[in-house]
């Protein structure tokens, strides 16, 4: 990665244009051929930008950035403040904490979260249209599909509708519910979920791994 902070101006020259005007900013040039432009407000969102693939050539006074469809920043040095590279290898990509998979191992060991008498039948039970995360059987023996979200969407209500119907039409399985768990479910999902006969939970993490300060609580 190249790290330029310099005093530039820059045009957009493509399907539509744009200017900078001249301003100390930061230049932003990564291994895969990206190149972005930031000041030092905005978060992490640059003020333009040139998307892979596309080419930097350098002159004198000027960098000019092209993709394959002929577009262009026009880059105006006036002035170079630093100019450094770095080399950061691969990158392992982002650990989340209480992602689906943490969410769903959690919930199988803890079936009981789900009602008095429920029993795991099997993680990632199959279907036509991809695995749901837990099949079950309830206190009464009936056969109970349990779809695992961190945030519980009008998406994963249609996800796990879909699982229910095929695993109904199975004569081994008789006639299944569904189960939408999530940490956080959003108000039309739920509401979506309970009109088609699905229960939802809401899932403590921290509680269910452990963490749960019982002390730090007021009630």
């Amino acid at each position: 990665m190249r790290l330029v902070v310099a005093r530039c101006a820059v045009d957009y020259v493509g399907r539509l244009t744009a200017h900078l005007p001249m301003a100390p900013r930061l230049l932003l040039i990564k291994a895969d051929g990206s190149v972005s432009i930031h000041a030092d407000d905005r978060a992490y969102k640059p003020l333009n930008w040139m998307s892979p693939p596309c080419w930097l050539t350098e002159e004198p006074g000027l960098w000019r950035v092209e993709n394959k469809a002929g577009e262009q920043l026009l880059i105006t040095i006036e002035e170079v403040l630093h100019d450094s590279s770095h080399a950061l290898g691969a990158d392992p990509g982002l650990v989340k904490d209480g992602v689906e998979a943490h969410l769903q191992a959690l919930l199988a060991e803890q079936v009981e979260l789900l009602g008095a008498g429920y029993r795991l039948i099997r993680r990632e039970y199959p279907t036509p249209v991809g695995p749901v995360d837990l099949l079950c059987r309830d206190a009464s023996g009936a056969v109970v599909a349990v779809e695992i979200k961190r945030r519980g969407e009008i998406e994963g209500v249609e996800q796990l509708t879909r699982y229910v119907d095929l695993l109904s039409r199975d004569p081994l399985l008789g006639r299944v519910t569904g189960v939408f768990a999530a940490q956080q479910i959003k108000p039309q999902a739920r509401t979506l979920a309970e009109d088609r006969g699905l229960r939802c939970l809401v899932l403590d993490y921290d509680r269910m791994r452990g963490v749960d300060d019982v002390a730090g609580r007021l009630f």
